[in-house]
């Protein structure tokens, strides 16, 4: 919970200013849903927001991606491109797992970086670029850096704020509102449903959970039950299946009060009675002090 909410801060402090952002996080997660939330509350929300997949470049053209090139620069250039990088001039250009760029391409990307400005193939002056960069990756950068497998350099540039989003199985707390987000089918999804869904450990994330509820959301009408369409994949996957925690109960402060009282002013014998640590009454009993000076001070 305590990184649930850590995250979230983190990323709501990145939407005030154009620092870069390294997005860690297993695949799935919501790398990429993270990124255009950092855009769209950001500053540049009217301008584009460029999604690139490095996996899906190669070295031969990672040049002409990047910064463009003129009509004629090379065999097969029938037409002017921008490139990625101008077509994000004054928004964002998000790279999605950037640890698949060659060392070839890093260095076109570190240059860029540095200049601040791109050269297009076939161009014989530079243009500059004012963009915000957002990266992505599921891998650990810093031990592809000490393998040589990724530039020091370009890692210290982009990872100026690294976020680490947290894999679903530690987001339940968040899980109803994702799924509701998700969600497309005509009916409402019901308690029962929000209680299946958190029993399981979704080792594919957010990716995974809307493969089954799409799935499910074209099914039902058909008698399929959320419960055996979620069994069914979690048998064939051999994936684990999660029991949720007990909620923990949680006295109100009025509670707290009257059992001291009726403990004679005795906090451990009252702590003792309600089932909670001696140091959370105290705990909830200082957070509610605290609220009501806030509330003066307000006021």
């Amino acid at each position: 919970m305590k990184d649930n909410l850590h995250f979230k801060k983190m990323l709501k402090i990145a939407t005030e200013s154009d620092i870069p952002v390294l997005l860690t996080g297993e695949s799935g997660s919501g790398k990429e849903v993270a990124a255009r939330e950092l855009h769209y509350s950001s500053k540049r929300k009217n301008k584009a927001f460029i999604a690139v997949n490095c996996g899906a470049i190669s070295a031969g053209i990672a040049e002409s991606l990047f910064c463009g090139h003129l009509k004629g620069a090379f065999t097969g250039a029938n037409s002017k491109q921008q490139g990625f990088v101008r077509a994000a001039n004054g928004g964002t250009l998000f790279l999605d797992e950037i640890a698949e760029l060659s060392l070839e391409i890093q260095k076109i990307l570190l240059r860029v970086l540095q200049e601040k400005s791109v050269t297009p193939l076939g161009e014989q002056k530079e243009i500059k670029v004012d963009f915000r960069l957002i990266c992505a990756t599921h891998r650990d950068l810093p031990s592809l850096v000490k393998s040589g497998n990724f530039r020091e350099d370009l890692y210290f540039r982009i990872a100026a704020m690294p976020i680490k989003i947290p894999p679903l199985r530690e987001r339940f707390c968040d899980l109803q509102n994702i799924a509701k987000s998700i969600w497309q089918g005509q009916e409402l999804l019901g308690d029962d449903d929000f209680a299946t869904l958190k029993r399981y450990s979704w080792p594919g994330n957010i990716r995974q959970l809307r493969n089954v509820l799409d799935r499910y959301a074209l099914l039902k009408e058909h008698g399929f039950k959320l419960n055996a369409l979620i069994k069914s994949e979690f048998e064939h996957c051999n994936f684990t299946l999660r029991e949720p925690p007990p909620p923990k109960y949680k006295p109100s402060l009025c509670k707290i009060n009257e059992e001291i009282q009726s403990c004679r002013g005795n906090k451990t014998h009252a702590a003792k009675k309600l089932g909670i640590s001696r140091s959370g009454l105290y705990y909830k009993m200082g957070r509610s002090s605290k609220k009501h000076s806030e509330e003066i001070f307000l006021h």
